[in-house]
């Protein structure tokens, strides 16, 4: 062979090589390259559709202000800074005690918050539950079962709307008793929650029987205190039963501290208590005992110094902010039928959804509610006079007749909680017993969507 020609085919067919060589890694290159935007495209569509929860916890850089604070935890609030900067918890004048008064709390609790900024988000309908039993076993041999489903009952409605809850046992004052007892526990949940602006007492005896229904709090943004109460019947006929002070709404305020002073005043704490006890008797005709009770006394602020508590207090009458037993135990079952009623006619009302949705789905059934008048279900059941753990309730009742009406009652709430979880009490004076719920997705027919 020519050695030039050769070396000439030789030449070619390396050149021929080479390019060949280029030309597939410029296509191997081009097909990666396609096949990656091709992923990327696909990923992010996926994404955009079905986006992948973060479990990892938000994380946020310190301030300047604040060296040694810890991040903020994911539920918005900062759980793990208390900055050293004083507070009205570094003084030592500071007390919780209720027959020490405090001085300027708004302006302490101005400056707590200003130290704790996480809070600030949603303060204003910040809520702290508050109730509490005596620190003995019940007499009554069914009264510690009771309180424990009472206590219960209050903690299915915290969970669901997003309240704290503190409950107490113990006499945060020896002489405070009684019906007295609330009133150092409420100021000791004030100085302990400045983050919170409502202070709710519920007495023990009283439960939640609609389980959906939130406070109006717009509605209070003018007052301080929120009770159930009927100025004709204050100022008109001074009953002792024109209010009822077992279930309370108080603002976390210096106005409130002031009125917890002046109202527990009139309690064993005072040297006038026998007097404050006839002076009650005497103004309200109704009243059945001699010694001077708290209701009596809160009356009697309202009736006499008009001018400096009317304003500040809202007596709540458009709705049972606490209802009385014996008159409502009787409309549970009607109540339950006339929602059945409404659920059969609309269809998201029946939707199952997860227990975090409770407060979207109530809002939605209001519009529907304007139709069931009377049979809306009473927001609060109060057993006012049936002393479950003593057992020494008002004579007029028979004492088996408040037994089985509380039982009847927490189950009518329960079921509203159990539904969430696919189980129902089919007899509400049946505790032992539940029935499973099946699924009933709405009927694309009924025109319904999940929306």
């Amino acid at each position: 062979m020519n050695p030039d020609l050769s070396h000439f085919q030789s030449s070619a067919m390396a050149k021929l090589r080479s390019r060949s060589f280029w030309s597939h890694l410029s296509d191997a290159i081009l097909f990666f390259a396609a096949a990656f935007l091709a992923l990327v495209l696909v990923w992010s569509f996926w994404s955009y559709f079905t986006p992948t929860p973060n479990f990892l916890p938000t994380f946020t850089h310190p301030s300047s202000n604040s060296k040694n604070n810890p991040v903020e935890s994911g539920f918005g609030v900062n759980l793990k800074s208390d900055p050293k900067d004083p507070t009205f918890y570094d003084d030592p004048e500071m007390s919780y005690s209720i027959e020490k008064p405090v001085k300027d709390w708004d302006g302490k609790r101005k400056e707590w918050l200003k130290h704790h900024p996480s809070f600030a988000a949603g303060a204003r309908e910040r809520i702290v539950l508050v109730t509490g039993s005596q620190p003995k076993p019940c007499k009554n041999p069914v009264g510690d079962h009771l309180l424990l489903r009472l206590f219960k009952n209050k903690v299915d409605y915290c969970r669901i709307h997003g309240c704290d809850v503190f409950y107490n046992n113990l006499l945060l004052h020896p002489k405070m008793k009684s019906f007295w007892a609330k009133f150092p526990i409420v100021k000791a949940a004030m100085l302990a929650h400045p983050e919170a602006e409502w202070i709710w007492w519920v007495d023990s005896d009283a439960l939640f029987t609609d389980m959906e229904f939130k406070l109006p709090l717009e509605r209070y943004k003018n007052h301080n205190l929120v009770v159930n109460g009927w100025p004709e019947l204050i100022y008109n006929k001074r009953s002792w039963t024109s209010l009822n002070a077992g279930v309370f709404l108080v603002r976390n305020c210096q106005w409130s501290m002031d009125l917890i002073s002046t109202w527990s005043n009139m309690g064993p704490i005072s040297e006038d208590y026998e007097k404050w006890g006839q002076i009650q008797r005497s103004m309200f005709k109704d009243k059945l005992f001699p010694e001077s009770d708290d209701q009596s006394a809160l009356i009697y602020l309202l009736y006499k110094e008009k001018e400096k508590y009317y304003d500040h207090i809202y007596l709540e009458k458009e709705f049972y902010f606490q209802g009385y037993w014996v008159d409502l135990i009787g409309v549970y079952d009607n109540t339950t039928e006339r929602y059945l009623q409404m659920e059969r006619k609309v269809a998201r009302l029946r939707r199952r959804h997860a227990e975090k949705m409770s407060e979207q789905y109530a809002a939605f059934r209001e519009e529907f509610l304007k139709e069931t008048g009377k049979w809306k279900r009473p927001f609060i059941t109060h057993f006012t006079g049936c002393e479950p753990c003593s057992g020494n309730h008002n004579q007029k009742y028979d004492g088996e007749t408040c037994w089985e009406g509380m039982v009847k009652a927490l189950n009518f709430a329960d079921n509203q909680i159990l539904r969430n979880y696919g189980f129902l009490h089919s007899d509400l004076l049946d505790s032992s017993t539940v029935t499973e719920v099946p699924f009933d997705y709405p009927n694309p027919a009924d025109g319904e969507g999940f929306s």
